[in-house]
């Protein structure tokens, strides 16, 4: 049933009554009578609408009618009304994708341009010497649009040479594709709406809720700006800006390539072009032997860069810096000037921030896991992520192929590959697994020790197939019940965390947070070892914790959770990517959007009905 309303009105008097608090939304902490009388302009009919969640639905579907500047509008009850499960999943898949998709063209850049991480008046954009079509178009561009300049990168720059970017910070160009009037940026899908940048590992993720969702050209999108960065980037990039041209971010780009030939490939030709670049990528950005690879045989995090990362917050490293500054008897700030300049340097923070760079490459920014020490240990995840490369690789050419893939003068066989992932599990055994912790933990190969971090990582690798039936039955029997909370697993043990300095940040990878991609790779885990049931389970927690957070803080989905308190609301660095917008949440967050659309092809009929009427798992399970 619609019904016809004089929009403005009923959206102001339904403000003014239910939205107590005053915060442009309408969610369970407002004091209002959660009870509002609609009446047709033309039939006079009434209906009452009762309930945070139906109150918050139909302010939504006004603030949606307010852009038409229409006087009058239609309100379908059925949408006020629709079943919460049913609502999230319709709106990621047709409203949120399209909200979070950028191009870098003639298009897109106005909305790059005015970024508020741009820091100088005339925005710059960064283009790779040899891309030589896009330094045409994007020069030719420059000629066109105010406030907005080209700046060429030299082939083969130098470390040295990014760190003089600080000064002129820009974002970095991307692939362009010729369409039949003009070129066109490739898409990309950003984490959440405050971004205009593509995000390395956000990507992988974001590109399984888009296959999910028959957005196939949008993934492949995904995949062509991945090969472009490794080709005029030398890698993967944490994300498009200048400042990140010294990091890479966790390796998936083969398995987005598994997960594209499984929904629509291109064609052959299409798969052999990004295979080789995941084999260019491969050997020279994780295997060149003193940089991420060690000498264990196994990989590190190692970002490129000297000093503070440029990208945090001012104040972001006062815990850190105060002992120096008061080594060095000057006040934090000069001190912070002076570092920065590198008119002083102190070898010992040299070595912290070599650290917290290399933390910030891992995805993992910030977990107490990796502070002041992630570029000396040989790490769960990465390894896991690596094994998935050579295990994929091998399935790719023997599929694909006939089993023998040619790159220049070098023939690939799926053995070889093969005997690469073995020669990786076998180290990752022999280093990384604790049978009486039943646990896989980070090799520190400084230290010749094990860092015995208790962290969701030591589920990877269920995801990655590298372990036996035997460390499967341990890891989903004695280690995850120490990571389960009602609404997901955290991001680490509360244990883990428990010497933590008092003085520092709480750490947003950490207890009591939760994550999608943690959930993510957990779930297709426990399904490649038959643990089905638990799979259910825990898909259930965590759409149950976003479905719930929905239907009570006015359709908000955000980058993180607090496990402890079932709740969007955070308090830890760098806040909650998602939960601030004015009446109608238009895109969600990237990664949380698909683990929903994920998790719901996975979950039985049951359990979907459970989870439409929110019935707790601390019912269930």
């Amino acid at each position: 049933m619609k019904f016809v309303l004089n929009i403005d009105k009923v959206f102001q008097e339904l403000l003014l009554q239910e939205d107590t608090d005053q915060d442009k939304k309408i969610t369970k902490d407002d004091n209002g009578p959660k009870k509002f009388v609609l009446v047709d302009e033309v039939t006079k009919q009434k209906e009452t609408i009762v309930g945070t969640y139906h109150l918050s639905n139909l302010l939504q579907e006004l603030a949606q009618l307010k852009g038409s500047k229409s006087v009058l509008g239609e309100v379908d009850l059925s949408r006020i009304q629709e079943n919460p499960v049913h609502r999230i999943s319709r709106k990621i898949k047709d409203d949120y994708w399209e909200e979070l998709t950028r191009t870098i063209d003639k298009k897109g850049l106005t909305r790059i341009v005015e970024d508020e991480k741009t820091s100088s008046d005339v925005a710059t954009l960064y283009v790779a010497a040899k891309d030589k079509q896009g330094v045409a178009y994007f020069q030719a561009l420059e000629q066109e649009l105010p406030n907005f300049k080209v700046e060429i990168l030299p082939e083969n720059y130098s470390v040295e040479y990014v760190e003089t970017l600080n000064d002129k910070p820009g974002i970095l160009a991307l692939a362009l594709e010729q369409k039949i009037y003009s070129l066109q940026g490739v898409p990309f899908v950003v984490p959440g709406g405050r971004f205009n940048e593509m995000y390395g590992w956000d990507s992988y993720f974001i590109g399984v809720g888009l296959l999910i969702d028959g957005q196939i050209g949008k993934a492949i999108a995904i995949a062509e700006n991945f090969k472009y960065q490794i080709i005029h980037y030398g890698k993967i990039l944490n994300a498009n800006r200048s400042y990140y041209l010294t990091r890479t971010q966790p390796p998936l780009y083969s398995s987005l390539l598994i997960e594209i030939a499984k929904k629509e490939m291109p064609s052959l030709e299409w798969l052999r072009s990004h295979l080789e670049t995941v084999i260019l990528e491969y050997k020279t950005v994780w295997m060149v032997q003193g940089n991420r690879l060690t000498s264990t045989g196994l990989n590190r995090y190692k970002a490129d860069g000297i000093g503070m990362p440029f990208e945090v917050e001012p104040g972001h490293f006062d815990d850190v810096l105060e002992p120096y500054a008061k080594k060095y008897n000057l006040p934090i700030r000069e001190f912070e000037k002076k570092y920065l300049q590198r008119t002083l340097v102190d070898a010992e923070l040299d070595e912290y921030f070599v650290h917290d760079r290399s933390m910030r490459e891992s995805g993992h920014d910030t977990t107490n896991r990796l502070i002041n020490t992630c570029a000396n240990l040989n790490s769960v995840d990465v390894n896991s992520f690596l094994y998935k490369y050579e295990k994929d690789v091998a399935y790719l050419i023997k599929t694909y192929f006939g089993n023998a893939f040619q790159v220049g003068d070098s023939i690939y066989t799926s053995e070889e590959w093969e005997q690469k992932s073995l020669f990786r599990k076998d180290k990752m055994n022999e280093l990384c697994w604790n049978e009486d912790a039943s646990m896989y933990f980070d090799y520190d190969f400084v230290n010749h020790k094990q860092f015995p971090f208790e962290a969701a990582t030591t589920f990877f690798p269920l995801w990655a197939g590298l372990c036996d039936e035997h460390q499967a039955k341990k890891l989903v029997e004695v280690a995850l019940p120490q990571f389960v909370k009602t609404g997901g697993v955290t991001g680490s043990t509360k244990a883990s965390i428990a010497n933590a300095p008092k003085e520092a940040p709480q750490r947003q990878w950490d207890y009591p947070f939760g994550w999608a991609p943690h959930q993510m790779l957990l779930w297709e885990g426990l399904i490649n070892y038959n643990y089905l049931d638990k799979a259910q389970e825990m898909v259930y927690r965590w759409l149950w914790l976003i479905t719930k957070n929905a239907v009570d803080y006015n359709g908000t989905i955000p980058e993180k959770f607090d496990l402890e308190i079932s709740s969007h609301k955070v308090f830890a660095e760098y806040g909650n990517v998602g939960t601030e917008f004015d009446y109608i949440a238009k895109e969600g967050f990237g990664w949380v959007n698909a683990s929903y659309q994920y998790g719901l092809q996975i979950l039985n009929d049951e359990l979907k009905q459970k989870l439409g009427v929110l019935v707790s798992p601390d019912d269930i399970f």
